[in-house]
């Protein structure tokens, strides 16, 4: 090989990776509920799964383009990987049948219908399809299937450029000796699977082996374990699609290595322990091309055979062999859960609304534990603590996704009252929690921002800071619980708190005003802090339209603002508290604050009126 041929293969290995990165695309964006329904269908048990992998094989001729179609499959999610295992057995079977039609017609036969089942013929025709659909349609659709097309068309292209660029090799006398030189079984697969990973087709590889075996140099004996070999070269295909892609398209690749190993291994041991007994005198036979496909037939059909009823073991195996990431491991958790959320429960609604119950207990949670991380952040940043918060908000997001979308459904059902009630209660607030976790990823870049640019706070600032964030963590922890509890008294709580975290906003803006015209404070720090300041005055609003919302309605409906306007001006109950929460979060003393005549201005403008003696308490 020269420096071209060098180039050559590099470049058809780029050609096979955006190939099959293409047809992962435009299958994910094609695969709808209607082609898994079909492919599960299809490889609904495990004879289904091999007969499915023996019939595409068969068609395209290339174990290896059916292997990789599953990794991009399992990849996009459109099939599984037990159901992926069975057509890879099956794939197994269905390439023999190319072995048989070289037997019958030799290599390069020139019959027009043979040349078009080989790949290299149809997939000119898979592109040219591919870009009239891209260039004259504009079919989404269509489109998607062009991506597909184009796909596996460049993915073969890909193949076929790594085959050629290294087809000199297979002129060379000394490099066809290396399929009689080593006699020894372990030596002879070795041979085989190094030719077949090089070359990247097992069919191309028991061709040559086929052609070779018409000069009379080939026995039965040396061409039996090349064969093997052979099976266990074409995985490197299948390893190299895998890579970039999910764990489980890794795992179906690691399968169909373990499984043409396990069979290579098994075949080989009883194979020649029954050869010292009964001593196979046709070893030493020349063997013909017939021989050959008859040899890979076999083997693939008992190794099959052999490992269909493991099919669930060997799983475990590759699980081990790619273990889950504890992400990964959290992530299934987090599916599993979600399956709570089940339609059947449909026909028990009291069971479906005690299942939504969970959820927004778990969605509570999730949101709680990534605000107060980003809090943190603040006084102690870390990028873990940053990614953390980040996926948390995104998981938020899932909750209300898949909360929303099943309790409207549910709410169509016949319900009770109380029942009634909290989904009503539920589907108004999840909204709420998911936006509190949004102004929790704003907080932590926030803070991501401090750390980047390496400053920081005055230590009166950082005071005064930490006062404003033990209010709206008293307010959160107020609306949480009144929301997980539906506890009408604890959500009357709320209002009253949120109404001293919007004066302590005021005065925190005052103060840090008086700091930025003095110099004590940069432009850019009063930035920053007026972004942190504003998203913890709108989560502490999210916290008074949870509170406000459950009131209404357990008391059957109230107008927002009327509402508001009648405990703000009326309720004796909501001055004692206000005060109660004034009084604890005071900020720290700032003489040059305190002097600001905005800063006292303001301040008057949240001094709560007398109660109406009339008035309930």
């Amino acid at each position: 090989m020269d420096l071209f041929s060098i180039l050559s293969l590099t470049g058809g290995l780029a050609l096979f990776l955006y190939g099959m990165n293409l047809m992962g695309v435009g299958l994910t964006r094609l695969s709808g509920s209607k082609l898994q329904s079909i492919l599960e269908n299809l490889t609904s048990n495990r004879l289904k799964g091999v007969t499915l992998g023996a019939g595409i094989t068969a068609i395209i001729q290339s174990s290896s383009a059916t292997t990789v179609m599953l990794v991009g499959l399992v990849n996009a999610g459109i099939i599984g990987l037990t159901n992926a295992m069975t057509v890879i057995m099956g794939a197994n079977i269905g390439t023999t049948i190319t072995s048989w039609i070289l037997s019958l017609i030799g290599i390069g036969g020139d019959n027009f219908l043979i040349r078009m089942l080989n790949p290299k013929s149809f997939t000119p025709i898979m592109a040219i399809i591919g870009v009239v659909f891209i260039l004259f349609t504009k079919n989404e659709r269509k489109h998607n299937i062009a991506r597909i097309l184009l796909g596996f068309s460049i993915l073969m292209f890909g193949m076929e450029a790594m085959s050629e660029s290294v087809a000199p090799l297979a002129e060379l006398e000394g490099f066809r000796k290396l399929f009689v030189l080593f006699a020894h079984p372990i030596f002879g697969v070795i041979v085989g699977a190094l030719l077949t990973a090089v070359i990247q087709s097992s069919s191309a590889s028991v061709g040559i082996l086929q052609a070779l075996s018409r000069t009379g140099m080939v026995s039965f004996g040396s061409a039996i374990p090349i064969i093997m070999g052979q099976n266990i070269g074409t995985t490197v295909t299948a390893l190299i699609s895998s890579i970039g892609a999910n764990r489980n398209a890794k795992r179906v690749a690691i399968f169909h290595l373990t499984f043409n190993v396990m069979g290579t291994a098994v075949f080989l041991i009883g194979f020649y322990s029954l050869d010292v007994f009964i001593n196979f005198n046709f070893l030493n036979a020349d063997i013909t091309p017939v021989g050959i496909a008859i040899v890979h037939s076999l083997f693939n059909i008992f190794g099959t055979l052999l490992m269909l009823p493991f099919t669930t073991k060997m799983e475990k195996f590759c699980h081990m062999i790619v273990p889950d990431k504890e992400q990964d491991i959290v992530a299934s958790q987090i599916e599993e859960r979600f399956k709570l959320l089940d339609t059947r429960f449909f026909d028990t609604p009291a069971l479906a609304v005690e299942q939504c119950r969970k959820l927004v207990a778990d969605m509570v949670e999730k949101t709680q534990q990534g605000l107060y991380k980003a809090f943190d952040l603040l006084s102690d940043f870390s990028h873990e603590g940053l990614v953390e918060v980040t996926s948390l908000e995104k998981l938020v997001d899932r909750y209300e996704d898949k909360l929303g979308s099943y309790m409207v459904k549910l709410s169509a059902r016949e319900l009770q009252e109380d029942e009634y009630k909290s989904i009503a209660i539920w589907l108004q607030n999840i909204v709420e929690l998911e936006r509190i976790s949004d102004h929790s990823v704003h907080v932590a870049n926030s803070a991501a921002e401090m750390y980047e640019k390496k400053v920081n706070f005055s230590e009166q600032a950082r005071n005064e800071l930490k006062v404003y964030q033990d209010a709206v963590r008293k307010c959160v922890e107020l609306a949480f619980r009144a929301l997980l509890f539906e506890d009408i008294d604890i959500a009357t709580q709320v209002e009253p708190l949120e109404e001293v975290i919007d004066r302590l906003n005021d005065e925190l803006t005052a103060r840090h005003i008086v700091r930025l015209t003095s110099a004590t404070c940069t432009l850019e720090l009063g930035f920053i802090f007026s972004d942190i300041t504003t998203s913890m005055e709108r989560i502490a609003d999210h916290c008074s339209n949870i509170s406000v919302a459950m009131i209404e309605i357990h008391a059957n409906g109230f107008n927002t603002h009327e509402y508001l306007a009648h405990v703000k001006k009326d309720s004796m109950g909501f001055r004692r508290r206000y005060e109660i929460y004034r009084d604890k979060y005071r900020l720290p003393k700032d003489n040059k604050s305190r002097t600001n005549y905005a800063l006292n201005h303001r301040l008057e403008s949240y001094q709560v009126q007398p109660a109406d003696k009339s008035a309930c308490p």
